[in-house]
């Protein structure tokens, strides 16, 4: 939120690049969409002003600088000695206030998202299947399609869809929590830059209202395939909360440590590919998507799907932390002091704080 009033500051209001009611609607337009909203919006203002080309120029702008400075945080991660020192100590911190940061996120999120009970019931109920281990892919789709047949009075057509997710998932189900990672960082096979792309991908197109909702297939298809430990997820969220740029640049790092700098950049590529592709591609069409009314209730569904999986995500990672730390009680108290934090105060400068918090309690108390 504070990049998207960066740029209506500067572009807006200073510089008058579009009307204030356009920019509204256009804002509400990036908020139905999937990807991150600052840097849709950075695209399209670019082709605005100077075309197609002034949108690619506009969203390289607004990503690079975050990228290299996540490429060198990820390369000195690389190179500190982890285990048994005063840096795992660190990170041990920081991994139990990251675990706030999102449950304080998820509430945000889910108070833009959830808004009658029957986005409630869909969000529960998702989180339901991925608890019962059912294959993120049918519980969006089904989220979506039973939200939106149900909210047009198409109850029929909505208990078909539910009994053909109930079949796809029984015919896919292969047991255990369908977002669980791992924590031994034991890699079932070397990842190629082409499932590295893929995975950010997954990731830039179902990030609904936030960052955060990119988490639970970032960590999927990363951590779940032992490219690396729950842990060193953890340390790249809190490392992209500490840096002036959108908190999706969590993928840079992530990429890196599954397969190194060619990683990196494949992640990151696949991540802000929807941001680039939906401007460039859909320009004049993309305020449309406001008047379609079907399509608008069925990116609902998924976004309250979204939500579900994300609370499931979290409980998963905290489960890790637990089992992590060498005392359960200090990385408690971390974890209530940043909730704590990030509720009372509406700084952005908070999730920094509650991070640099959490690194310096966990120096002293987690070694």
């Amino acid at each position: 939120m504070a990049q998207i009033a960066m740029i209506r500051r500067e572009l807006v209001d200073e510089e008058r690049w579009i009307p204030s009611d356009r920019f509204n609607k256009l804002l509400a337009v990036m908020q139905v969409l999937p990807g991150p909203e600052a840097h849709e919006l950075c695209v399209h203002l670019g082709i605005r002003a100077k075309g197609r080309l002034g949108g690619v120029l506009a969203g390289l702008g607004f990503m690079l600088p975050g990228l290299v400075l996540m490429l060198a945080l990820a390369w000195a991660y690389t190179r500190l000695p982890i285990q048994g020192t005063v840096f795992g100590a660190i990170f041990l911190g920081v991994q139990a206030a990251v675990i706030a940061v999102i449950v304080r996120a998820i509430h945000r999120i889910g108070e833009h998202i959830l808004l009658g009970p029957w986005l409630w019931a869909t969000a529960i109920a998702a989180a339901v299947a991925s608890l019962a281990g059912v294959s993120f892919w049918i519980v969006l789709l089904a989220a979506g399609a039973v939200y939106a047949l149900g909210s047009t009075g198409r109850y029929a057509l909505a208990a078909v869809v539910v009994a053909l997710a109930i079949g796809a998932a029984t015919l896919t189900w292969t047991g255990g929590t369908a977002l669980a990672g791992t924590t031994t960082g034991v890699r079932e096979s070397a990842p190629t830059m082409a499932a590295l792309f893929w995975a950010g991908l997954k990731g830039g197109l179902l990030t609904f209202g936030g960052a955060y909702t990119a988490i639970p297939f970032i960590r999927h298809d990363t951590v779940g395939q032992g490219w690396m430990t729950d842990g060193q997820f953890l340390d790249g969220l809190g490392l992209s909360g500490i840096l002036p740029a959108p908190l999706v640049i969590f993928a840079t790092f992530v990429g890196w440590i599954s397969g190194g700098l060619a990683g990196a950049l494949a992640m990151t590529a696949g991540m802000f590919l929807p941001a680039f592709a939906f401007s460039l591609l859909f320009y004049d069409r993309l305020e449309a998507v406001v008047e379609h009314k079907r399509l608008q209730l069925f990116l609902a569904g998924v976004a309250a799907g979204v939500v579900g999986l994300i609370v499931v995500t979290v409980i998963d990672l905290a489960q890790t932390t637990a089992t992590r730390t060498p005392n359960p009680i200090a990385s408690l108290l971390i974890f209530g002091v940043a909730l704590a934090v990030m509720y009372r105060w509406k700084s952005k400068l908070a999730t920094p704080v509650v991070l640099a918090i959490g690194a310096a309690v966990g120096a002293f108390t987690l070694t």
